[in-house]
């Protein structure tokens, strides 16, 4: 009986504790069902739900709509999603499995670079992309990416390298055997059995850049071009009088594809972490 009372209270302690945790995101939804009028009323929902703050904040921009800016958004993240698993797996796999000169030190250099704050870079990024006159395109996004430095990815490398040097060297010998390049070792041997790490960096690398409002903000000039985070703030400069409620609808539609992703992928993710955690 003393463990049933202790488990029982044990389970009701983290129920409301997990109402609590719970409490904001009622709240965020509440608020964007709520007019101006309703937005200081201490109750979570509204008496009457307004469900045109979704309709109208889909089309609150003068000359465009939310359609735009997530294909624009979707876009930008999938050019991002394959570069980024070429270069990181790529250059994993060279120093999981390769030798060549220097490359304890080259090892080393790419472990500093998790050091050093993403603030210091930012000045020298912008005048570098704006003399090469990629300031309002999506090239200052993507080729970072390529070259396996973009945002997230030095810690991209470092956790596949993790995992690529717990897969068995034997399996490269009985593929050289058998006339396997590097390269096919790479695509046919490493690729398929790094998939739960993959995975992982392709969560983080998707709620990354689609969180990567400052990023946007600072290279990303024309509104056909604009993101989803973009064309939230705008919102709030396209209306004399702010409409929350508008506002809150779509920065809660905003967090459904990051959700999703994270929903559907859980599983992989979570093996990929503990797996690359156990061979690391």
């Amino acid at each position: 009986m003393t463990k049933q009372w202790k488990a029982t209270f044990r389970h009701i302690f983290m129920i409301l504790f997990s109402l609590l945790m719970v409490y904001p995101v009622l709240w965020w939804i509440g608020a964007a069902l709520k007019d101006n009028t309703e937005m200081s009323s201490p109750n979570i929902f509204p008496s009457v739900p307004q469900w045109s703050n979704f309709t109208k904040g889909w089309n609150s921009v003068p000359g465009h709509s939310f359609t735009d800016f997530y294909l624009n958004t979707f876009g930008l993240e999938i050019a991002v999603l394959i570069v980024t698993l070429l270069s990181c797996t790529l250059v994993a796999f060279g120093f999981g499995r390769l030798d060549f000169p220097l490359k304890n030190f080259w090892f080393s250099l790419l472990m500093l670079t998790i050091m050093m704050p993403g603030q210091v870079l930012i000045i020298p990024q912008y005048a570098l992309f704006h003399k090469l006159g990629w300031v309002n395109t999506y090239l200052p996004f993507i080729v970072p990416h390529l070259l396996a430095t973009g945002a997230g990815g030095t810690f991209f490398v470092f956790l596949l390298i993790q995992f690529v040097r717990g897969i068995p060297r034997e399996l490269d010998e009985s593929a050289k055997i058998d006339g396997c390049s590097w390269f096919g070792i790479y695509w046919r041997i490493v690729m398929p059995l790094t998939k739960p790490a993959i995975v992982t960096v392709m969560i983080f690398c998707f709620l990354w850049n689609w969180d990567d409002f400052l990023g946007h903000l600072l290279y990303i000039n024309s509104v056909d071009k604009y993101t989803v985070g973009l064309a939230l703030r705008m919102i709030n400069d396209s209306q004399s009088a702010q409409e929350w409620g508008q506002l809150l609808a779509m920065s809660l539609v905003s967090i459904v594809p990051a959700t999703l992703v994270f929903m559907f992928l859980q599983k992989h993710f979570v093996e990929g972490i503990a797996t690359t955690g156990i061979k690391g």
